[in-house]
C-alpha cells in the first residue's frame, strides 16, 4: 500500500451533451403539453410521467433524469402553457386583467371541450326555467339590446348567481359563507347597472 489514492473520475461532460440534454428536456415538455392539448381543459389526470414518456418516445428514467418528479414535470409543462397563452399572472394590475382574461381564454378555447354528462331531468328544467328567467329580465332591463348582447348577459348572472361559484368561493377563496353571498350579490348588482346604462360586453 502506497497510501496514494485513485483519482476521482471526471464526469465527461462538454457543450453536445448539454445541448442534447436541453433538447430531450424540450421534448419532453413539449410532449406533456401536446397530451393536455388532446384532453379537456386541465385534465391533469392525463399528464403522468409514464404518458409523457410514452409521447415524448423515451423511457420513464430519462423522465426522471430531468425532473425529480411529477410535480417538477407539470410545473415545467404549466409554464410552456402560460408561454404559449402569452398570459402571466405575476405583476398583473387590475387595469390588464381585460386584456388577460381575453388571451387566456382565447387560448383556453383551443383546448378540446369536456362532454357534459347527462344531468337529471329535473335539473335541465329547472336551469331552463331560470334562463328564461334571466333572459326576460335582462330584456326587461334594457329592451334595446340584440339577442346576442342579453344572451351575454344573462349567462354572466348565471355564473355569478351559481352554486359552482359560491363554492369555489369557499372553498378555494375561504371566504366566510357571509362573505361569499357578499361578493356575488355584489358582482351581479355591478351587471346589472351595466344593463340598465346600457354598457355592452366588449366585442
Amino acid at each position: 500500500m502506497t497510501g496514494t489514492q485513485e483519482p476521482a473520475r471526471r464526469r465527461y461532460d462538454s457543450p453536445v451533451r448539454r445541448q442534447r440534454a436541453a433538447e430531450t428536456r424540450e421534448r419532453i415538455i413539449v410532449a406533456g403539453a401536446a397530451i393536455l392539448h388532446d384532453n379537456p381543459v386541465w385534465n391533469w389526470d392525463a399528464l403522468t410521467v409514464r404518458g409523457v414518456a410514452e409521447r415524448a418516445g423515451v423511457n420513464e428514467r430519462t423522465v426522471y433524469r430531468h425532473f425529480e418528479g411529477e410535480r417538477e414535470l407539470r410545473d415545467a409543462v404549466m409554464a410552456r402553457l402560460e408561454e404559449e397563452a402569452g398570459v402571466s399572472p405575476e405583476g398583473l394590475e387590475l387595469d390588464q386583467l381585460p386584456r388577460f382574461t381575453e388571451r387566456l381564454l382565447e387560448y383556453v378555447s383551443s383546448f378540446p371541450l369536456e362532454p357534459r354528462t347527462p344531468r337529471d331531468p329535473t335539473l335541465v328544467t329547472a336551469h331552463a326555467r331560470l334562463r328564461d328567467t334571466l333572459l326576460t329580465a335582462v330584456q326587461h332591463a334594457n329592451p334595446e339590446w340584440s339577442a346576442r348582447d342579453r344572451t351575454i348577459a344573462a349567462a354572466m348572472l348565471d355564473v355569478l348567481w351559481n352554486v359552482a361559484s359560491y363554492e369555489r368561493l369557499v372553498a378555494d377563496w375561504d371566504l366566510d359563507p357571509k362573505d361569499a353571498v357578499a361578493g356575488v350579490t355584489w358582482a351581479i348588482g355591478l351587471v346589472e347597472n351595466a344593463i340598465r346604462d346600457g354598457h355592452l360586453p366588449q366585442r
